[in-house]
């Protein structure tokens, strides 16, 4: 078959490597490989559709907001937002041009009756009983009466109502008799007795504590505190009966937050002295201060002075701008920090026949609880990194317990220095200080009178005198003689060079001060209050007639504010007045 012919083939493929054939849309692989690099993609485009164009739609604003924006004649006036913890302040750098703005709370109030315009009146002395002191002499103790107290997260100062404050609801802060530094009668236990003139204390209670009406903040002071009851001189002739202690004190430094039932140095915001052995205490924890076998004895006067840094330093340390290598003087720090405002949150409120401001008060922190009492459990849980376990410091990652450098306590016995018990002192400016989270309460401000305040705690008899100078009985060396004399300055705007080289000055040289910064402070509330009203000279329909009337910013939620406060449990009467409160004895 060698001649027969072979059948025809079709031709064979260049390559016998058989080629890709694409795959369809169902069967592609989710996950691309290398043999299908492009697998999904297809897949993935067809999931992915064009956006839906939509049509925007009006936004309409709500009342409160349209009220806040209305600026017309007639038209109700802005309220601060709430909604930001400053109250409506604005977050701009220091180098902006616009300024910031923070302003108190206003609420919604009648106009003044006929007597809110009086002069503010002393509270009544009930006569107690006669106490002989260690130099002979007979005080007469009295129980206060028709005043209110500081208690319960709230504060009070006197205030009157004045017509040249009519954007600021006629109301101003003000004092009331004896005119002098002295013993603050709303600023005390109810179970404290008080003299007179408001400079002695005793009590038949346990411990209880007065703070004074002055208050420092910053700089050198120097106050004398003589016992006039309590562990006797020893008497070698006298009977057993007759050396036995008539009552016990302690006297130091206190901050507002200390507890009122409670001596000085209970708690981290006082540093106290024991007249048994001479110990100091904070934190309820004794430590030997005076040499061994020497008391705190009746008829001995006891120096106390403060050393604390500058505000603008202080602000740097509570701000966190602190640097230790760098800040080491006061004057290089006061050229960096711009000082806040000062912000009063407070409404006027009638106990009695007596007119007051009521505002929240600052509260223990947490922090500084849990320094006192430390609980390895919780401090663990509520701060992972360890930072409850440090030593309170300038740079602690906790505000509450950062401290001020070159603050100091320093003791004088009978005009000898005896040393200086306590250093590095907690800083009290806000946030280290803040009052209780409630409706209301905006942390972060500082109303001008947080700091250090002379503070004496009495046991069961025990007295004592506070002596806030120029006279003293025991003047210190570095005193200086004119310090009564020198011009008064506001707290906060001292252009004076390094703390340690300012004068030691009494203590009360800082009544006319803070008078002085409480009128500043009112007109600075009334003008910022003027001009958000429009800056208009004309009279206001309706302030000075008869009716509840509103003047500028009013907080939309004031109602609330009376809501939180308890105290305020009776409403004004059919003619229109401020809110009166009744507080109970305890």
């Amino acid at each position: 078959m060698s001649g027969s012919n072979s059948p025809n083939l079709d031709p064979t493929p260049g390559s016998l490597i058989p080629q890709k054939r694409g795959l369809e849309d169902e069967h592609i692989p989710a996950v691309s490989s290398p043999l299908n690099p492009e697998a999904g993609a297809s897949k993935r485009a067809a999931k992915e559709k064009a956006p839906v164009y939509r049509e925007p739609r009006e936004k309409k604003e709500s009342f409160k907001k349209r009220e806040a924006k209305s600026t017309g004649p007639g038209e109700a006036r802005g309220t601060p937002d709430r909604s930001s913890p400053s109250g409506g302040k604005q977050n701009v750098s220091k180098k902006s041009s616009v300024a910031t703005s923070v302003a108190p709370l206003r609420y919604k109030l009648p106009p003044p009756v006929p007597s809110d315009y009086h002069a503010p009146r002393a509270p009544v002395h009930v006569a107690s009983h006669f106490k002989k002191t260690v130099d002979g002499e007979d005080i007469q103790f009295c129980e206060t009466s028709e005043h209110v107290y500081n208690r319960k997260g709230f504060r009070y100062t006197h205030c009157v109502a004045d017509p040249t404050f009519p954007s600021s609801f006629y109301y101003r802060q003000s004092e009331t008799e004896p005119f002098h530094p002295r013993i603050n009668y709303e600023d005390t236990s109810s179970h404290i007795l008080i003299d007179r003139p408001g400079t002695q204390i005793t009590t038949t209670k346990g411990f209880r504590m007065a703070r004074a009406n002055v208050g420092v903040r910053e700089g050198r002071w120097y106050w004398e505190c003589k016992i006039t009851s309590g562990i006797r001189q020893p008497n070698p002739d006298a009977g057993p009966t007759e050396t036995e202690p008539q009552g016990h004190v302690r006297i130091g430094w206190a901050r507002r937050e200390a507890s009122l039932d409670a001596p000085v140095g209970f708690d981290a915001y006082s540093y106290g002295l024991r007249d048994v052995g001479g110990q100091k205490v904070h934190m309820s924890r004794p430590k030997d201060f005076f040499p061994p076998g020497e008391d705190i004895r009746e008829g001995d006067v006891i120096g106390l002075e403060i050393n604390l840094p500058s505000l603008a330093l202080h602000r740097k340390i509570v701000e966190g701008h602190y640097n230790p290598a760098v800040d080491v003087s006061d004057a290089a720090a006061a050229q960096d920090v711009e000082p806040p405002d000062i912000i009063r949150d407070r409404v006027p409120i009638r106990y009695r026949a007596h007119l007051y401001f009521e505002q929240f008060e600052y509260h223990p922190t947490k922090e500084l609880e849990e320094l006192m009492n430390p609980s390895p459990s919780v401090g663990a849980g509520a701060d992972k990194s360890g930072a409850a376990s440090q030593e309170p410091n300038p740079i602690h990652p906790l505000v509450p317990l950062r401290t001020l450098p070159n603050s100091s306590i320093s003791i004088y016995k009978n005009g000898k220095l005896i040393g200086t018990p306590f250093t590095d002192l907690l800083a009290f400016l806000p946030p280290a200080s803040r009052p209780q989270a409630q409706v209301g309460a905006r942390d972060g401000l500082d109303d001008g009178m947080l700091g250090y305040v002379p503070a004496v705690s009495v046991f069961r008899g025990g007295g004592a005198e506070v002596n806030f100078g120029p006279d003293f009985w025991y003047p210190p060396p570095s005193l200086a003689a004119d310090s009564s004399e020198k011009d008064v300055q506001m707290s906060g705007m001292i252009q004076n060079d390094e703390i340690a080289e300012r004068n030691l000055r009494p203590v009360g040289g800082r009544y006319n001060e803070q008078i002085a910064e409480d009128v500043t402070w009112d007109l600075v509330d009334e003008v910022d209050f003027w001009l958000q009203d429009g800056g208009s000279t004309e009279r206001k329909s309706g302030v000075s007639d008869v009716g509840p009337t509103v003047l500028g910013p009013v907080d939309p939620e004031a109602m609330e504010i009376e809501e939180a406060m308890p105290s305020v449990i009776a409403s004004a009467s059919r003619e229109g007045g401020i809110k009166e409160i009744v507080q109970e004895d305890e």
